[in-house]
């Protein structure tokens, strides 16, 4: 039963069928500041939901839809940076386990040391991150005016912006064909919504590459050195 509603949790048409606004504004919320919830389909679900809502099914309407989505995915953030701001600190010094892992936080950590300020908004399309890096920002990085001021453009842009193209696309291609380009569609969402992830972890791996060949390098050179001494 557990995985079952899991399952559901995952797929965004099924979600949506099952527990409508409400559930979909439930993900949104999760996902943006709640670090249970860093494996939702935040990108997926609010494109499927605009492509849904833009033709009425389960009930869904757009403009309901495109506001509660904005005021979700900012409350999100907003209950991550307070949560880091009360809590963070000791959250982060604990092992990994199966759902939190330190190499999360490293991630929206170098996120964050990376883009500054405009990381709140950036990190909005980046799954994972977009999830930790309110938290990190509570913890003692960004001042909550900022924070807040970055938090609502990077929520309407992500939320607004990604069911608005789902609501174009489904006026473009009708009622009758959603069923048919909507799995296709999720699909290619999903992939780009992890190739940043993809795209880092081989950029790590380079890294770590080539600081190892360095490291051998100059342990042959030393040696070399000794060696003639």
């Amino acid at each position: 039963m557990m995985l079952g509603g899991l399952t559901d949790a995952i797929d965004p048409q099924k979600l949506l069928e099952t527990f409508g606004m409400l559930g979909l504004f439930a993900v949104i919320f999760a996902e943006s500041g709640l670090l249970i919830g860093f494996f939702l389909p935040g990108d997926s679900l609010l494109f499927t939901a605009g492509l849904l809502a833009s033709q009425g099914k389960f009930g869904l309407s757009l403009p309901v839809v495109l506001v509660g989505c904005f005021v979700a995915a900012v409350l999100g953030d907003q209950v991550g940076y307070l949560f880091g701001k009360r809590v963070g600190p000791s959250i982060f010094r604990r092992p990994n386990s199966r759902l939190f892992k330190q190499e999360y936080v490293v991630k929206a950590d170098e996120f964050f040391e990376r883009h500054g300020p405009k990381t709140i908004v950036l990190a909005r399309f980046v799954p994972v991150v977009r999830t930790f890096v309110p938290v990190l920002a509570g913890v003692g990085k960004m001042h909550y005016r900022t924070f807040f001021t970055y938090n609502v453009i990077g929520g309407f842009l992500w939320a607004v912006g990604i069911t608005g193209l789902g609501a174009i696309l489904g006026n473009e291609i009708g009622a009758a064909n959603v069923d048919k380009y909507l799995l296709p569609i999720i699909a290619v969402i999903i992939v780009l919504s992890i190739a940043p992830a993809v795209i880092e972890v081989l950029r790590h791996r380079r890294a770590a590459r080539r600081l190892t060949e360095a490291e051998a390098e100059a342990m042959a050179a030393q040696l070399h050195e000794d060696l003639e001494h």
